[in-house]
């Protein structure tokens, strides 16, 4: 039978849950013995060992993808292992994969017929595309948001970078890995708002000093 996978991208900003709606789904392919792979870009170095973790505490062990990893090749292997086509593929933090990498997995679905579900972001700090969410918004069979929501009430939409004092960051690498004492997402109009408030803080008002006479 033509196995008929798909190449699906489910993006949300951070604290979003999408780590653990990835575990969530390993889960269940366990409890239905449904073969499956977890991978992760190693630029994500906040774990020291091959494992996909969650705020919540789950975890399940993964391979990790380099810069100049093949994921074709890579399932081409894992599948001579196994003797067996895998049935799904879960990416954690596609935001860091290459271009070229997405249209690998988008190889391994159409040339085997493996379902790949990648988890990511769709922007950086400044709202730019990262080069893997661009190419997966390019070519995926299925987009869905996880949703959260700001403090306001809103949906988050900006991943914004913060300094020690909490105030917004507008300059740096676009890669710069962290948690929440380095991130917080919220919505368009409070990012906004922020920077403004932000820079009308940091604007020193001009005091017209009397001249002496």
């Amino acid at each position: 039978m033509d196995r008929k996978g798909k190449l699906y991208f489910r993006y949300g900003t951070m604290g979003s849950a999408k780590t653990a709606l990835l575990l969530t789904q390993a889960y269940n392919f366990e409890e239905r013995n449904m073969t499956y792979a977890c991978l992760k870009p190693v630029i994500d170095t906040r774990e020291k060992d091959c494992v996909i973790r969650s705020r919540i505490g789950i975890e399940r062990r993964c391979r990790w993808i380099y810069a100049d990893s093949d994921i074709y090749q890579m399932a081409q292997e894992m599948f001579e292992q196994t003797m067996t086509v895998i049935d799904w593929f879960l990416v954690d933090e596609a935001q860091f994969l290459t271009a070229e990498q997405v249209d690998q997995l988008a190889r391994i679905v159409d040339d085997y017929g493996s379902n790949v579900v990648c988890y990511g972001l769709r922007t950086d700090f400044r709202t730019r595309l990262f080069e893997g969410s661009r190419r997966l918004f390019e070519i995926a069979d299925s987009i869905d948001e996880i949703k959260s929501t700001c403090s306001c009430g809103r949906k988050t939409i900006v991943n914004a970078r913060i300094d020690a004092g909490g105030d917004f960051v507008t300059e740096g690498d676009q890669v710069e890995i962290g948690g929440d004492d380095r991130y917080i997402a919220v919505c368009r109009k409070c990012w906004r708002n922020n920077r403004i408030e932000q820079a009308t803080r940091h604007t020193l008002p001009f005091i017209d000093f009397p001249k002496n006479e």
